[in-house]
């Protein structure tokens, strides 16, 4: 397949040209309570050209080598309009050329899973909350995604690599009276099937929650010092920060681009943020973007302080950074955005324990619950909380909203727990969908956030 691809670049004249050719392979099955109710099995493929020509860059989808000569063509004159009508020409950052062929390191590969043995496995994690007299239903789902990608381009990259995502996810709904409550489940990384195998104390312990949750009393609204759990504190750097860390998002927004300026002091001094698709296993994983670049770590934040942002290539020249490899594509169908690839909270050196010391009277609150961003404004829930006393773990409360400023956030982070969590079901939906968008974090006190509630 490379070489069918450095066939078609030699009939592009311009200055830059890449091609991408995907084949990605679908596996599902779905399950309401113990009822299989769909299995499915798919591959597509599809390429992608993306030319630079005449100051503008376009890009062009086609899923046949017969469409390629009019996909070429296309691509080039709206390449020369776009350039005609953007403010300046679009320039690429300089990198290295690679020629690498990449697969993953799989302790298990779910291509050699049969779906019997698939099925019978998700079974036997729906009957486990069933067994529990009040949960009433659980909704189970699992996928396997293989996505093989060549890429080349006119500079002499040539590169291979083999993403492998494994996920399960669900909701598990309990009901006593009228009162009905949920919570949700997930497994899943890149590393292979053994990532959503032996979850039977998973599964029982997240049942048992959703039991307890019925007798919880609705949070009283107001303002609480709280910890947030590992996944609560992923969704807030996720969503809240993350974006304003992708140049795409802010580069035409002269506000926020002057409040995301390099070297601005934005979170306490214990605070340290950074990007990190380059960890094997994670959900996040990848070893090059979808425009030929080696991912590399990026610290965004280093005690507090700006330090550093995600790029692709056009972007690292408009802001004079360094390119950061995090250009990504949805697949086949899609010419690639910046999107973050496992974003995180660096630990700190509080146990749980000493965390629980410190907040003294407050909140703890669990497990991210749906959410919203405006500006730099945000909105999350949060499936559970416990009240604290004095140090100390109390009653179970439910009905959890959670707003707050970003930048106030930051900056009212006042410990850091001294271990990390990673979220085992990606996605976000940042114009595209990225089923491998990775967030976690250690657990973290915030000072002063506004609970929304009775």
């Amino acid at each position: 397949m490379i070489e069918k691809l450095k066939t078609l670049l030699q009939k592009v004249d311009a200055e830059y040209c890449d091609i991408r050719y995907e084949m990605r392979y679908d596996n599902a099955l779905h399950f309401n309570n113990e009822e299989l109710t769909s299995v499915t099995s798919s591959s597509t493929d599809g390429y992608v050209i993306r030319v630079l020509k005449g100051g503008g860059m376009s890009a062009v989808a086609f899923t046949s080598l017969n469409d390629a000569d009019k996909a070429i063509k296309s691509a080039l004159e709206s390449a020369v309009v776009m350039g005609k009508y953007r403010n300046k020409s679009v320039n690429l950052a300089a990198i290295e050329v690679v020629q690498d062929k990449f697969k993953p390191l799989l302790a298990e590969d779910p291509r050699e899973v049969s779906m019997d043995e698939k099925i019978s496995l998700m079974k036997k994690y729906v009957k486990i909350p069933l067994q529990q007299e009040k949960i009433i239903n659980v909704d189970l789902s699992y996928a396997d995604i293989i996505r093989e990608k060549y890429f080349v381009n006119s500079e002499g990259s040539e590169i291979f690599e083999e993403l492998v995502t494994t996920v399960l996810s669900g909701d598990i709904k309990s009901k006593s009276g009228n009162v009905i409550q949920n919570v949700r489940i997930s497994a899943g990384g890149s590393d292979g099937f053994q990532s959503v195998r032996g979850q039977e104390d998973n599964f029982a312990k997240r049942a048992g929650i959703a039991v307890d949750l019925l007798e919880a009393e609705p949070i009283k609204g107001g303002k609480y010092n709280c910890i947030l759990n590992h996944m609560m504190t992923g969704v807030f750097t996720h969503e809240a920060f993350g974006h304003f860390s992708e140049a795409d998002l802010i580069e035409s927004l002269p506000a926020l681009r002057e409040k995301m300026e390099i070297g601005n002091k934005l979170g306490s001094n214990l605070v340290n943020i950074i990007d990190d698709a380059t960890q094997e296993g994670l959900l996040g994983f990848y070893k090059y973007d979808d425009e030929g670049v080696a991912v590399r770590k990026v610290q965004l934040m280093k005690e507090g302080i700006l330090t550093g942002r995600l790029h692709s290539r056009r972007t690292a020249v408009d802001f004079d950074e360094p390119v950061s490899g995090h250009n990504i594509a949805e697949d086949f169908r899609f010419a690639p955005i910046i999107r973050m690839g496992t974003i995180y909270i660096d630990k700190g050196e509080d146990s749980f324990e000493e965390l629980l010391h410190k907040l003294g009277d407050g909140i703890y609150l669990c497990d991210p619950k749906g959410g919203q961003t405006s500006g730099d404004n945000f909105t999350f829930g949060a499936q559970y909380g416990y009240e604290v006393k004095d140090g100390k773990l109390g009653k179970m409360v439910r009905d959890i909203n959670v707003s707050g400023n970003l930048y106030e956030t930051l900056q009212n982070i006042s410990a850091i727990g001294d271990d990390l969590q990673f979220t085992k079901r990606g996605g976000c939906g940042k114009g595209q969908t990225n089923i491998r968008s990775c967030f976690g974090g250690p657990q973290i006190i915030v000072k002063n956030l506004v609970i929304g509630g009775n």
